[in-house]
Parts: C-alpha cells; sequence; structure tokens
C-alpha cells in the first residue's frame, strides 16, 4: 500500500486505527519505535529483528511510559537520527520521568518553572518552540482519507506458502509462520 505524499509509518497509523476501532486484532511488523505510539490492547508489534512480541508492558519497558504517552516522551527526548530536537540535556529516562511526574507534555510546558533541577528547567523553558515542532514530526497521521473495502480483506486466514515466499523473497529471514 502506498499514497503519494504520505510516508509509511502514517499508512500503518491509519490502518491500525481503522482496524482498532473494528475491533480486529492487528500485529505491525516493525523494530521502528515510532510505531510504539499506537500499541493498545488491539494493536501489538512484532520487532523483526529481534522476533520480539511488542506490547503496552514493553513500550513502558523501552519508553516509561505506555504508548499512550510515547509521542510527550518523544517529543522531549528528541531523536537524532530522525532529525527530532526535543530539548538538548532531556533524554528518554528523564523526559519519562517528568512526563510521570507532571501527566502530560502540555503540563510540563505550562509549568516548566515547577521542575525542581535547574538544567531539566532550562533545558525545557530555552526550547519550548524546538519541543512542540518534535511533537508535530513524532505524532504519526492516523486519519488519512483512504479507502478501505472490507470485502477485500480477510482477518481469518493467512496463506502460509505465499506468505514464506514473500518473506523469503524480501529477506524477512527472522520472522517465524506459527
Amino acid at each position: 500500500v502506498e499514497l503519494p505524499g504520505y510516508e509509511a509509518d502514517d499508512l500503518i497509523a491509519t490502518y491500525a486505527n481503522f482496524f482498532d476501532k473494528k475491533k480486529w486484532t492487528i500485529e505491525i511488523v516493525s523494530s521502528d519505535k515510532d510505531l510504539m505510539q499506537l500499541v493498545n490492547k488491539n494493536i501489538y508489534m512484532r520487532d523483526p529483528i529481534k522476533n520480539k512480541v511488542i506490547g503496552c508492558e514493553e513500550v513502558f519497558e523501552k519508553f516509561g511510559v505506555y504508548p499512550e504517552k510515547v509521542i510527550d516522551v518523544q517529543s522531549l527526548a528528541g531523536d537524532n537520527v530522525d532529525n527530532i530536537p526535543g530539548a538538548p540535556g532531556i533524554g528518554i529516562k528523564t523526559a519519562a520521568l517528568l512526563v510521570n511526574e507532571f501527566g502530560s507534555l502540555e503540563n510540563i510546558l505550562n509549568n516548566f518553572s515547577k521542575i525542581k533541577q535547574n538544567k531539566r528547567r532550562e533545558a525545557i523553558k530555552n526550547n519550548i518552540e524546538n519541543i512542540n515542532i518534535s511533537k508535530k514530526l513524532v505524532t504519526l497521521k492516523s486519519d488519512i482519507d483512504i479507502e478501505i473495502v472490507l470485502e477485500q480483506i480477510s482477518d481469518t486466514s493467512v496463506n502460509s506458502t505465499t506468505l514464506s515466499k514473500f518473506f523469503k523473497n524480501n529477506n524477512f529471514n527472522n520472522l517465524n509462520l506459527k
């Protein structure tokens, strides 16, 4: 599936959101940590590199928050690999501590003067614009206007032979069919 002008992550988020509303169980096969914001009781991930299933608890282990707060942590911490600025000096652990203490990114930005540690307080105060830009960059678009024809999609059976060939042709060597 592709759509000009949209990134794959946003299309994955849109499909996941659509089927989540239908109460389908969704497995996203990816090691992309940005997709962890989508995880919930119906949506989980399979990391093909580590061959590991990622649910809400695994997201908490990685980010120190549950999936609904991953965007807040990523917005504060930033990501050099993805050119997400965040706030310099605020890593994932510190961002998670702040989000857990204040409850949300918005509360942190509105109450940064209450942060006890001077370096953290100044990092937030001096980078509010970058943090807001970061939030826009890390938030996946999950409402792209696409046509989904349910009759063309099945959630009941998998053709293991076809899927195995697809995995082999695309070098997905670590995925196991069960």
